[in-house]
């Protein structure tokens, strides 16, 4: 009988996909095991100490020895959801509803690890080179998991993942898909491709770094478009040359023909260029977008040049041609012919194009977790889940994942935004319907949770979170803090207890 106690399995309801998990074996997850017939979690409850320190990565191992197992020791605590556990099949409780006192307010914070279908990643690359068209597909591994969305200023915009590539396609295309969204979540460099055929591009994308365009890492995000750069720097031209064409693959900026040129008295030039013009001195559509000057396909400025006009342009005349990073500049006269020839650039001019650089912030990649808080995650908070959306929406709840502040969209539903930089490491997991695993938590006044109707019973106070059992992140006073008191409406002058649910 015990030889058979041994060998049984267990179940687990931690997610839709009911693993059955053998003695000393973890279930599909990797989140959940069973440890001598007891299901237990993996990952240790996160809590987040206000310090002197910025958030540091959990080391786990030898340091661990290192740690007397006092998560308190006077600071501030905030526990999160990281490691907290799930409350499917819905009907549950949150795992941790904590009870502490903020400044002589009665607080509590409902933290649950949600089991999201419907997320995805926003992703923000600050770059000028073409990395795709707006709808162009993103693959990985051969599999769509999203598209490019409308750029920003100085930065392409990418959306991956959502419920139709987690549950809409193939098996595959929900694996992989739920696979690059846990990797980017976690700060991981994930491989696109993006395109079709011949017009492919490659970019590795890692939150906090710099992007790798075509295996090309890029270093700069432009100060700004043709035009701005122009204005921006218009009197370091002056008396030095005699024309400036700024690339850019949206607005080429002249500067004989530009507003700033014209206040400053700068003669025309008898300049021709090849692109759609806007007003004066701005001009579209100079050439396609591409990974040369300024976002566009050219690797010699020349090209987006016509003849220059002989009744305005004369011989000896000077042209500085640079891109909106300044990476790529080059200077030239006019010959007899009236046609620009090479020429060493000038030291004063060659500071313009180092001070453009100078002014230019560092590429980088953002990438921001979205993801809608259903029932699920409603339910473990109240048995009457439209009253959580209300109060969230009425500023009397806070919404934090994994301690970091969540930006939450307006209209129906509790739809959150996240920067994943802002939450400690490893937040994020995984289920293999496919869905990430993410961490989210409700903080209010303990009053406005009686009026939720929340689960009162289940509150613990703070100081009975299992030590042993938990991880301490450090925070610094200055990063995001859910129980600060200008979170919430009642801070402005709401009477105690008055909820507006």
């Amino acid at each position: 009988m015990s030889d058979k106690l041994k060998t049984e399995k267990i179940r687990c309801d931690a997610c839709p996909v009911m693993c059955y998990i053998a003695e000393g074996k973890s279930g599909a997850c990797d989140r959940y095991a069973n440890h001598a017939g007891e299901l237990v979690r993996l990952d240790p409850l996160t809590v987040l100490h206000e310090t002197e320190h910025k958030i540091v990565p959990f080391l786990s191992g030898t340091d661990q020895e290192d740690w007397d197992g006092d998560i308190v020791k006077g600071d501030r605590q905030f526990v999160t959801a990281i490691g907290a556990g799930t409350t499917y099949p819905d009907y549950k409780p949150a795992p941790f509803i904590v009870s502490q006192d903020i400044d002589g307010v009665d607080m509590v914070t409902v933290v649950t690890e949600g089991i999201f279908s419907y997320c995805g990643v926003k992703v923000k690359i600050d770059t000028d080179r073409h990395i795709g068209h707006e709808r162009d597909v993103v693959r990985v591994d051969g599999e769509p998991v999203g598209h490019v969305m409308t750029s920003e200023y100085g930065s392409k915009m990418l959306s991956l993942g959502g419920v139709e590539h987690l549950t809409g396609g193939s098996k595959k295309e929900g694996r992989v898909t739920c696979d690059t969204l846990l990797k980017l979540c976690n700060r991981e460099a994930v491989e696109l491709v993006i395109g079709e055929d011949d017009e492919q591009v490659t970019v590795v994308v890692a939150a906090g770094k710099a992007p790798i365009i075509n295996g090309v890492e890029e270093k700069l995000m432009r100060v700004g478009c043709g035009s701005a750069t122009i204005g921006m720097f218009a009197k370091q031209w002056l008396n030095e040359v005699d024309e400036v064409v700024v690339v850019d693959d949206h607005i080429t900026g002249v500067l004989s023909e530009h507003e700033a040129g014209k206040q400053l008295d700068i003669p025309p030039t008898g300049i021709k260029m090849l692109g759609r013009r806007s007003t004066p001195g701005r001009y579209f559509q100079v050439a396609e977008p591409g990974i040369g000057w300024g976002g566009t396909d050219i690797e010699d400025p020349l090209t987006i040049l016509g003849p220059f006009n002989p009744k305005t342009a004369r011989q000896g005349m000077t042209m500085l041609m640079v891109s909106t990073t300044g990476e790529q500049f080059a200077y030239f006269v006019l010959d007899q012919d009236l046609k620009p020839v090479p020429a060493d650039i000038p030291p004063k001019l060659l500071s313009s194009c180092e001070l453009i650089a100078e002014n230019c912030e560092p590429s980088v990649c953002s990438v921001l977790f979205m993801g809608g808080a259903g029932g699920s995650l409603r339910a473990g908070v109240t048995e009457n889940p439209v009253r959580l959306t209300k109060s969230v929406k009425n500023s009397l709840t806070h919404v934090s994942c994994g301690g970091a502040e969540a930006y939450v969209w307006p209209g129906g539903g509790i739809t959150v935004m996240v920067d994943v930089l802002d939450m400690p490491t490893n937040s994020f997991g995984y289920v293999p319907t496919p869905a990430l695993v993410a961490p989210i938590e409700f903080s209010m006044r303990a009053s406005d949770y009686g009026v939720l109707g929340g689960y009162v019973d289940e509150i613990k106070q703070v100081d009975e979170i299992n030590a042993q059992a938990t991880r301490k992140v450090s925070r610094s006073q200055d990063d995001h803090n859910p129980m600060r008191a200008s979170n919430y409406k009642w801070s402005e002058g709401t009477k105690a207890g008055e909820s507006g649910t």
